[in-house]
């Protein structure tokens, strides 16, 4: 009999759970510990946070689903990881701790023969000084509570223009090295739709503020893309459509302060500038959770497990932006000092940025951090899982299934509107996600006929189409393991 443990119930989390249950008997144990209570379907909090969808649509209590599935469930959070056991406990374990119920605040060491550290990352507002949701006229769509906390927020100046006053919204990144972009460029579209149908539009002045040196970086270097029978690069596209709705845009820029209304950021070019807002939605830097680790005698191996995030098969060595390769991700999400302990999705720490990275002239880097949102996540998951079941059933190592950022396609759809006839979309499909300038010299790293954009309604029915079917997927309902990653 073999026990997995799943740190952390989100997209990876739950898709390495959920597939591993469906594929292994029961003698095996499949144990969840997370601290959240429920599963949330975090692409749509965007909808959230412009009012147009209710929190309880988007999520749903794990508890009784597991208890059905037959996964153990233990809503706690990891402490620490102890991968050699220790003198009283001879298994590896993570100390976990309790968040709720009667056994809150107590702790627990629990047991793995497979462990698959699925935590994400930590949401580092206090990383921008200021930068707290609710607070400051800032507002973040990280979370479902967040994102109701800012339609509140949206809302509220909304009635203000309602009434005549004007109003400045700033969304992007609030820090300098802030990832997921796209999320952030999703929402302004959202915004600026929302003020439409409330007849304001013509009252708000809004700007996009972002740590990438071109619109349309998405943290990926940019694309190189198919738009119809021409040939664009994604700053372009963005471009095209930020021109069109009227958006302003303040680009390579590390916001570093938050006050009432008004964000303070540096340049590239060494400048310090600030920009007011009346409403601000503004991405956080991510960052691990700064777990420790211990050997068997007690001491701190924590190198061995993290650098920042979980260190996997991947290249760490350092070296110059030139000679970067795409071989440089990795492939399993293995740590490769303990063999039995995996990491997919953001909880993977990257060898290396995808976008440049670029020093303001103060010596401050400014630029995006690698994104592993969405797509990645879930296929990285699965095959972390599909290796394990492996593992299991044949009785040795087998890391047959693999799946590099670098041979890794990816699509995101970034709404614009809410409904079935009026909505728009904005898709953009690259492949793959980390650039092959080798395999690629002459498209920017990627594929041409995978790498495409398009906006319209399809987009936006597709976008409705993946809410649902991926709700419909979590909930494990009858033949959910038909619909991909």
């Amino acid at each position: 009999m073999s026990k997995i443990v799943i740190l952390g119930a989100g997209i990876s989390g739950h898709v390495a759970a959920t597939h591993l249950r469906r594929k292994l008997s029961k003698q095996h144990d499949v144990v969840v510990v997370s601290p959240n209570s429920n599963y949330q379907w975090i692409p749509s909090n965007i909808w959230v946070g412009i009012g147009r969808m209710k929190s309880e649509k988007i999520l749903f209590p794990l508890a009784p689903l597991y208890k059905k599935k037959g996964i153990s469930y233990k809503q706690a959070k990891a402490i620490s990881f102890h991968p050699e056991g220790n003198k009283t406990e001879l298994k590896p374990y993570v100390l976990s701790e309790y968040v709720a119920g009667n056994n809150k605040g107590q702790q627990e060491k629990i047991t793995y023969d497979y462990l698959i550290n699925a935590t994400g990352p930590k949401l580092n507002f206090e990383a921008t000084e200021g930068l707290i949701p609710g607070k400051n006229k800032t507002y973040s769509v990280c979370t479902y509570t967040h994102a109701d906390h800012a339609w509140e927020g949206l809302n509220e100046v909304i009635q203000q223009m309602k009434k005549g006053k004007k109003a400045k919204i700033l969304i992007g990144t609030g820090h300098a090295k802030s990832t997921c972009q796209g999320a952030a460029f999703e929402y302004i579209l959202n915004v600026e739709q929302e003020l439409r149908k409330h007849n304001v539009r013509d009252m708000a002045e809004i700007t996009w503020i972002s740590n990438e040196y071109e619109l349309g970086d998405f943290g990926m270097d940019g694309m190189l893309m198919s738009y119809g029978d021409m040939i664009m690069k994604s700053s372009e596209l963005v471009e095209m459509i930020f021109e069109d709705r009227d958006i302003k845009w303040i680009l390579g820029s590390g916001v570093n302060k938050i006050e009432d209304g008004l964000a303070h950021y540096e340049t590239l070019d060494g400048d310090y500038k600030t920009e007011s807002y009346d409403f601000a939605m503004l991405i956080p830097a991510f960052s691990g959770h700064g777990f420790k680790a211990y050997g068997k005698n007690n001491e701190d191996i924590t190198e061995k497990l993290f650098n920042g995030f979980m260190i996997v098969d991947a290249d760490y060595t350092a070296k110059p932006y030139e000679e970067w390769r795409v071989q440089d991700w990795p492939e399993t999400y293995q740590n490769p000092s303990y063999k039995n302990v995996f990491a997919p999705g953001i909880a993977f720490a990257p060898p290396h940025t995808i976008s440049k990275p670029r020093l303001s002239k103060n010596g401050t880097a400014i630029f995006p951090a690698p994104p592993r949102t969405g797509m990645p996540s879930g296929i990285t998951a699965k095959l972390v899982a599909d290796n394990i079941i492996d593992n299991i059933k044949n009785g040795k190592e087998n890391l047959h299934h693999k799946g590099s950022m670098g041979n890794m396609g990816a699509a995101c759809i970034a709404s614009a509107g809410f409904g079935f006839w009026k909505g728009s979309g904005v898709s953009i499909t690259t492949y793959p996600i980390v650039p092959d300038f080798e395999k690629y010299p002459d498209s920017h790293g990627r594929h041409y006929g995978k790498t495409f954009g398009s906006i319209g309604l399809a987009g936006h029915w597709l976008k409705l189409m993946l809410h649902y079917a991926f709700i419909y997927k979590a909930k494990m309902k009858p033949f959910w393991w038909l619909i991909p990653e």
